[in-house]
């Protein structure tokens, strides 16, 4: 029997991406929905033709989008559409969120919390539901530090921005239900592009790096910037999207956490050094201590001319070692593993270097 899911954040990158994998990995879809904004309809359906012009085996028959919205009770979804999903829907992927990390608290609690809340109250009404899975973030540890293991979440930390705060309260909400509902909960490291292709949405992240040295090639020397000791854990969008897509079927997810994160990270300062001898051909000399780098960020004119945002620092300091034991166990025997960085370096550097000037791939800085 196939399957009939549903998709919140579509037509967003996540949302999107992974229904063209689905179809290229040959998923029984018997039906998608997809729940969308009203202003972002158009959007929608021309992404729709786009997905059943790239994959042989899905048509746009196969699709139906809902107007509605997350932060409205019922997901402002109208009573017969909502009956008819009730009886109908077997995988619900709730995608949608505000990502950013320099976003307002109360836009992302609308948003991450009151829709995640809402979104959950909608799928315990689902008859025929075999997964509902949450896209959270290893981030949700906020500024913890040392081994952090799946199981664990409210651990009293503290958060470095509003988005980890949001997507915390979010996650145990969905956890909440797990005894009413069969979930899983996805928690990515720090996405970065496509490992053959390099692709990806946004120069964000590890491209935080690739920015930095675009701008900094001009001096003779560049130096490293603080001591880079903590582990930079980035993934690319390809793992994510293949393993999330086996975990959510699998049997063994039910009702399990699993970060998707890089089992073999190296440290900031050796991924540093790897990205300036791939894009550059050069070697760092020297350290500017980090308190340097905090104090340019402070400034405006700086993060515009870098492209990079202040609450990305944070980030590669920050001394977190995420544990992936379980998602590494429940994929086994599935051909799904996070190639190595340094495999994945070559395709990153060529596809920024190819893109670097496309405005719409950098971060807008405000």
């Amino acid at each position: 029997m196939k399957n009939i899911y549903f998709f919140t954040g579509f037509p967003g990158f996540i949302a999107s991406s992974l229904i063209r994998r689905m179809a290229q990995l040959d998923y029984p879809a018997g039906h998608i929905y997809l729940l969308v904004l009203p202003a972002m309809r158009q959007k929608a359906e021309a992404e729709i033709r786009e997905i059943c012009k790239e994959a042989e085996n899905i048509s746009e028959e196969q699709f139906t989008v809902i107007e509605g919205d997350i932060t409205k009770e019922g997901l402002s979804i109208e009573d017969g559409m909502r009956f008819k999903l009730a009886e109908e829907v077997t995988h619900v992927f709730h995608l949608a969120a505000i990502y950013d990390l320099a976003v307002k608290r109360d836009i992302a609690w609308r948003v991450n919390v009151t829709g995640t809340e809402n979104v959950n109250q909608w799928v315990k009404t689902l008859k025929a539901l075999k997964r509902y899975v949450y896209f959270s973030t290893a981030y949700v540890s906020g500024k913890r530090e040392g081994r952090i293991y799946e199981h664990e979440l409210d651990m009293g930390q503290t958060f470095k921005n509003h988005y980890e705060e949001t997507k915390f309260e979010a996650e145990k909400r969905v956890r909440g239900i797990m005894g009413d509902v069969p979930v899983t909960v996805i928690r990515p490291g720090i996405v970065k592009g496509h490992s053959k292709t390099g692709e990806t949405i946004k120069f964000d992240g590890i491209y935080f790096l690739s920015n930095t040295l675009t701008k900094f090639k001009i001096f003779p020397v560049i130096p490293y910037f603080g001591e880079g000791t903590a582990e930079g854990n980035f993934v690319p969008v390809d793992y994510i999207f293949d393993a999330t897509l086996y975990l959510a079927h699998a049997h063994a997810g039910t009702g399990k956490t699993y970060h998707l994160t890089d089992p073999h990270p190296y440290r900031m300062r050796e991924l540093y050094k790897m990205v300036m001898e791939a894009y550059l051909g050069r070697k760092p000399h020297g350290t500017i201590p980090l308190s340097v780098m905090e104090r340019l960020f402070s400034i405006k004119a700086f993060r515009k001319w870098l492209n990079a945002e202040r609450e990305a620092l944070e980030y590669f300091t920050c001394k977190a070692e995420y544990d992936c034991s379980t998602a590494q166990k429940d994929l086994e025997g599935s051909g799904i593993s996070c190639p190595d960085f340094k495999e994945t370096l070559p395709a990153m550097v060529r596809f920024y270097e190819a893109h670097k000037d496309d405005r719409d791939k950098q971060l807008k800085i405000v």
